[in-house]
């Protein structure tokens, strides 16, 4: 029996190898001739984003301090212009103080109760990071200009996570990690938090898609055209209510996956975090190394995104947060 699991974990390892491998070396899509107009609309808007966080800026490691603090300066910057009063949530690591950016909606009915819709802003050292993760702050500066005049029953809370990348991943000084803590400590009722994790990269060839698993293609699309929903088993019901939300509000394909943590990539972001703190929690993703070939690498650039996919992910995800703050999941 031993040799027997042994032998299944040795193929399943095998498998994730080769999946994430092909797709490791295999051909990047480009749209080096985007056309966007600077101030124009949702398009233009995450383009410009993404421009100036990941080509302006670029690297924004733990170890490129002054990028981090660029990257901050610019967030807090646009929250401002668009009406909101961000806070900060400082924290020292390394003698460096370091900082989570919360834009906040306060409930109407119920502002005890809070979702969380968060995406980091740094990246592995020596990236550009336009996909991981600058399309994810992109569209999530873009539900802040969304909602702004949104009267919601619940708490919104809109964060800009900091230190999610090596070699602080997994640690306590993750900035998602520093606020679910703190969270938990405080007795914050979370219902619900949805971490947006790479959402820029897709591709219409079929087969340009790996999933972690065998036979996991006869029942997911090996084309990777959709965005995945992902939690654990305790937030399944916020899996399928986000589902729900993105298909109401999106014309975005969505592949949903609720399971174990054993699964390769399932837990790797800053979801994991409200996780290990007991909330339920979602990551919304492309799929990283499943999918994007440029994956921790020099290469992840804006010329490998579309733009178009991000715009209608993020009509999606306005309704997501609406519905949510509206009508949580159960706990």
């Amino acid at each position: 029996m031993i040799t027997y699991l042994l032998l299944v974990l040795v193929l399943a390892a095998l498998f994730l190898a080769f999946s994430v491998l092909k797709i490791k070396f295999s051909t990047s899509v480009s749209f080096p001739h985007q056309a966007v107009v600077p101030g124009g609309d949702n398009i233009s808007r995450l383009y410009e984003h993404v421009k100036h966080i990941s080509v302006n800026i670029g690297s924004r490691s733990v170890h490129d301090y002054d990028a981090i603090e660029a990257t901050k300066n610019y967030i807090e910057s646009t929250l401002q212009n668009l009406g909101y009063a961000p806070t900060r949530q400082d924290y020292e690591y390394s003698g460096r103080v370091y900082s989570n950016i919360i834009a906040s909606i306060r409930g109407a009915e119920s502002p005890g109760e809070t979702i969380v819709i968060g995406a980091h802003y740094d990246t592995v050292y020596g990236t550009p990071g336009a996909d991981d993760n600058a399309s994810a702050v992109a569209v999530l500066l873009e539900i802040c200009r969304a909602l702004r005049d949104f009267s919601p029953k619940r708490t919104l809370k809109l964060i800009f996570f900091t230190l999610e990348e090596p070699p602080l991943f997994r640690s306590k000084f993750m900035g998602s990690y520093v606020y679910a803590r703190e969270a938990k400590r405080k007795g914050e009722d979370i219902r619900a938090m949805v971490c947006l994790e790479m959402v820029g990269y897709y591709s219409d060839k079929k087969g340009d898609q790996s999933l972690p698993l065998p036979f996991m293609n006869l029942v997911y699309s090996t084309t990777p055209d959709f965005i995945a929903v992902v939690g654990n088993l305790k937030s399944k019901h916020l899996v399928k209510s986000v589902k729900r939300s993105l298909n109401k509000s999106s014309e975005i394909p969505v592949e949903t996956l609720s399971t174990i943590g054993l699964v390769p990539g399932v837990d790797f972001s800053d979801h994991r975090s409200f996780w290990k703190m007991g909330y339920p929690a979602v990551m919304i993703t492309d799929t990283a190394f499943y999918r994007n070939p440029n994956y921790h690498s020099a290469r992840d650039t804006i010329d490998t995104l579309n733009f178009d996919k991000m715009s209608q992910l993020l009509d999606g995800l306005v309704g997501v947060a609406k519905d949510l703050s509206d009508s949580p999941p159960r706990p």
